[in-house]
């Protein structure tokens, strides 16, 4: 995101644009409707929803039409709490010094729900948030499962926070450690489309074979985060260098006799052109084939080896939709442990010899 929707304090600077437009109402662009807007910054060269700069509505002597001012009440709508944070803070703390707000209106604000339970973040919020408690990574590392989770900042959230059931800090620092690999900031993704794969992989490896991990759990944001922008070379590039990555991963977990579970929640990167229903591209007015840069509807790959594999472990196939929520009693499987009853089942199973 170019404009106020960062995550895990990457880039204070798309919050602050965000904030300059929407709560001072100052932007490099002013326009007298959103419709104009969006029609003429999507006009730009390689112009997404994602990357547009900021923008203010203004009136006809040229004066935003909706700062947010003393006395108004705000309401942020996501639901998802990682792209929202950052905005929480800045609009209910009054010891903020991210950036310069320069004005701080008096505001009622709430949130769709609370974004962070530990920071009680924001204080008022329409709707409960959801109470997940007995996730597999809390099981496993009270049974003493040694945990390392490692992922660059935009994806860091996923292997901790997500993982962990909307839960920051550790369940036990005795046996986690949580590594974050510094995102690239200040420009969009396709411009260094190898992002951080490969120190990722680097601290997978490192932690693999020091002998301290049971379980070593990484993200590798390549083909999501650049296959957003639109960018097609540079999303291969990253597909590349996401590719490398788990090389160097899978080279490590077969030198320690461990055992691999490679998969993914989402597609993205491998299709990236916009198609009717019958499948085939759908053109713009100039005949060019118009990018999609969003996620798709695909399924995913799960893939599951090693060394450490018992050999008579295989797939089930009496399960009709498996998903990612079949991979938690997966990985407790694979760990030696059966999982709770009310967990989707697991992907597999050992064969009779």
């Amino acid at each position: 995101m170019y404009v106020t929707m960062d995550r895990y304090e990457n880039d204070w600077d798309v919050v602050k644009r965000g904030w300059d437009a929407q709560v001072l109402g100052e932007a490099p662009y002013k326009f007298k409707s959103a419709l104009e807007a969006v029609k003429t910054l999507r006009a730009q060269p390689n112009a997404n929803d994602q990357y547009l700069p900021p923008f203010v509505i203004v009136d006809d002597s040229g004066k935003a039409v909706g700062p947010v001012l003393d006395g108004d009440a705000v309401v942020t709508i996501n639901f998802r709490a990682d792209r929202m944070v950052m905005l929480a803070k800045a609009l209910e703390y009054a010891d903020f010094n991210n950036f310069d707000r320069v004005r701080v209106p008096k505001i009622r604000y709430a949130g769709m729900l609370q974004y962070d339970g530990e920071l009680k973040l924001p204080s008022r919020y329409l709707v409960s948030p959801p109470e997940i408690d007995r996730t597999s990574g809390e099981y496993l590392v009270k049974n003493g499962i040694r945990t390392f989770a490692c992922s660059e900042t935009v994806k860091f959230g996923h292997v901790t926070f997500f993982w962990n059931g909307n839960r920051s800090g550790y369940f036990d620092e005795t046996k986690e450690e949580y590594v974050e690999v510094p995102s690239d900031s200040g420009i969009t993704f396709n411009v260094a489309p190898k992002m951080k794969a490969l120190q990722i992989a680097e601290k997978a490896r490192d932690a693999l074979l020091s002998g301290k991990f049971d379980q070593v759990r990484v993200n590798l944001p390549n083909g999501d985060m650049v296959g957003h922008t639109g960018d097609i070379e540079a999303t291969v590039v990253a597909c590349k260098a996401a590719d490398e990555a788990v090389k160097i991963i899978l080279n490590a977990v077969e030198q320690v006799g461990g055992i691999y579970l490679v998969t993914a929640d989402h597609g993205n990167a491998e299709d990236m052109v916009k198609r009717n229903k019958s499948g085939k591209p759908l053109l713009d007015k100039n005949g060019g084939i118009q990018i999609l840069t969003s996620h798709t509807l695909q399924p995913v790959p799960v893939a599951i080896g090693g060394p450490g594999l018992h050999p008579g472990v295989k797939f089930r196939n009496d399960i009709q939709i498996p998903g990612l929520a079949n991979v938690a009693a997966t990985v407790m499987n694979l760990h030696g442990f059966e999982a709770p009853a009310d967990y989707e089942q697991t992907l597999i199973e050992v064969a009779d010899n």
